[in-house]
């Protein structure tokens, strides 16, 4: 399917004001001068371990323990990532080292 200019043009568009409106929409609706809602501050407390718990579920519905390899790069990863970030407390490097060692679990070793 081919656009045409003016299709994509709107296109570009309506993503570039998405894209502001998410950005600027937070600053507009809770200034400096007044103070954060309750439930706002819940919702950012709970939601970032409730989307981890979600990416755990996700990354692992597929599993077949009862097929070789059994699981066990799922496993040996998610120790390392769950260790790690015991150890660092740091999200970015737990995340990508667990995702490089289940690549070279995948690729190289079963």
């Amino acid at each position: 399917m081919t656009l045409t200019t003016g299709q994509a043009l709107a296109i570009v568009g309506a993503v570039t004001l998405g894209a502001i409106i998410t950005r600027f929409l937070p600053f507009l609706l809770f200034p400096d001068s007044k103070p954060v809602p309750k439930v706002v501050e819940y919702l950012g407390r709970t939601l970032p371990a409730a989307m981890m718990g979600l990416l755990v579920v996700y990354c692992l519905r597929n599993v077949d323990i009862a097929a070789a390899p059994h699981g066990l790069p799922e496993l040996i990863a998610l120790a390392a990532v769950t260790a790690l970030h015991l150890w660092k407390r740091n999200v970015l490097l737990s995340i990508g080292v667990g995702t490089a060692l289940y690549m070279v679990l995948v690729q190289a070793v079963f």
